[in-house]
């Protein structure tokens, strides 16, 4: 039953994603990039990156914490609820200090300094959605989420478009672009919040100061791997930027971003199984039910999307890039190692999550320091020569390092057995998965209909590599065979 209601939710999650949030990622913003120019919009991504850097101050790991404890407790919304709205309001006034103190320190001029606080006032209002959202999620009201996920990006859509056709006196650049944002997430957060409001018995702005010190001390730990995990996931555009002299530093991040875009896209699928996953491992462990059944599931149907995109992005890296960045190619090669990450990643969000909701976060504290370590010693060593390209590789090499160890963990940790016949099926599912792509490159002139018809073979081959074992499918949705 708790598969079935995971799969129905999860669908209805991906199909509003994926409806509005890869029409921004794919189209949006790289037309935003086209207008404005590699340098700046390479400005841009910097210190966008750079505000998630000290988002510890911002959210402490409240998110994380308040969902699964929400999931195990749903009778403490109301008190929860209350105290930790107020306690994150103060908080925010810390995390705008020491970005812009940071910032200031490590030499940005005033330019930046100016864009640098816009993001971080949208980094506020995302991190109140998300904690939101974790109260919606714990209480397992997964539509009403579903739709608050997406709200902020039609909102996006539709200022853009506005822009775009000039029906307002104002120039589309970077500061108008980061303007919209920050109306868009404002109006998401009012919204969300009356949403979580319909499911309280009471609520008031109050400050209790032991209730909050108990808060943070637990979620501490969780705030320690939100803070390390964004570093080796975040670091690689900021020291780009600061590694190479300027302004090739800023044109160097601003192809990254470009290929990263692509990445971010993909790891939206990746994200919204982990959201949905949360709350449901939480509250499968503290009832002491089984869940290497649903784990396997979860890894099944989002490893197989990953390494077709992963493999495919490999073989068409020119043609994808140049599909969306209006011609251009300068971050093909970047695009095609980076998009790895995204069968890493994907692990990660199966199995970091499975650990996050067991509450093994010192494991998980001490995986992420590696992760930061290496990522930091392969980015110094490889751009200074290499430059995004070389970046792209620490990215890839980071990421399956700290992946492989969170498997190794949960396997220990939940003593899962060895699934070999899993095993072969995912790696005569890989082999299929690049011979058919080595074809298909041939097929035709038209690089399109090539793509299509691999993708087409490579959702078929998943099913009968037995990646997908058709007769559990069938019997999930209730078709006779």
């Amino acid at each position: 039953m708790q598969q079935k209601s995971f799969i129905k939710n999860l669908f209805f999650l991906l199909f509003l994603n994926l409806l509005i949030k890869p029409f921004w990622i794919l189209i949006i913003e790289p037309y935003v990039q086209y207008k404005v120019g590699n340098q700046y919009y390479g400005e841009y991504f910097t210190l966008f990156n750079f505000s998630f850097l000290f988002g510890i101050f911002l959210d402490f790991g409240l998110v994380n914490f308040n969902n699964r404890n929400i999931a195990q407790n749903s009778h403490l919304l109301s008190k929860h609820f209350s105290n930790l709205i107020t306690l994150k309001l103060s908080m925010a006034g810390l995390y705008v200090f020491v970005t812009m103190f940071v910032g200031w320190m490590i030499g940005f001029n005033m330019r930046y300094l100016k864009l640098l606080f816009i993001l971080t006032i949208n980094q506020f209002f995302i991190s109140m959605v998300l904690y939101i959202r974790s109260n919606l999620l714990g209480l397992h009201l997964f539509k009403t989420d579903s739709i608050i996920s997406v709200l902020d990006r039609l909102m996006m859509i539709g200022i853009i478009g506005i822009l775009f056709l000039q029906w307002l006196p104002i120039e589309l650049n970077i500061m108008s672009f980061v303007y919209a944002q920050v109306i868009a997430y404002a109006i998401t957060a009012v919204f969300a919040f009356f949403a979580v409001l319909r499911q309280t018995e009471h609520f008031s702005f109050s400050w209790n100061w032991k209730f909050n010190l108990l808060i943070l001390k637990k979620s501490t730990p969780y705030a320690i791997l939100i803070l390390l995990m964004v570093f080796y996931n975040r670091l690689d555009a900021v020291m780009l930027e600061r590694l190479l002299p300027y302004p090739e530093g800023a044109i160097q991040a601003g192809i990254y971003a470009k290929a990263f875009r692509f990445l971010d896209a993909a790891n939206m699928i990746a994200y919204l199984f982990s959201v949905q996953l949360l709350p449901v491992f939480a509250r499968l462990i503290e009832e002491k039910q089984g869940i290497e059944n649903i784990t396997k599931l979860a890894f099944s149907l989002l490893i197989i999307p990953a390494l077709i995109a992963s493999v495919s992005c490999f073989f068409y890296n020119k043609e994808l890039v140049a599909l969306i960045n209006k011609g251009t190619t300068d971050a093909a090669d970047v695009f095609s190692i980076l998009m790895f990450c995204f069968t890493a990643i994907s692990t990660t969000y199966i199995f970091g999550t499975l650990l996050t909701a067991n509450g093994n976060l010192k494991q998980l504290n001490t995986m992420a320091i590696s992760g930061i370590f290496i990522n930091i010693l392969l980015n110094l060593l490889l751009i200074p020569k290499y430059k995004a390209y070389g970046s792209a590789w620490a990215s890839v090499f980071t990421q399956f390092f700290t992946a492989l160890i969170q498997v190794w963990m949960a396997k220990r940790i939940f003593q899962f057995k060895i699934n070999w016949q899993l095993f072969r099926s995912l790696l005569i599912f890989l082999i299929g998965l690049i011979i058919i792509n080595l074809l298909s490159v041939y097929l035709s002139k038209q690089w399109i209909l090539n793509f299509s018809v691999m993708i087409s073979f490579s959702i078929l081959w998943a099913f009968l590599s037995k990646m997908i074992p058709l007769h559990a499918a069938l019997k999930l949705l209730k078709i006779k065979p």
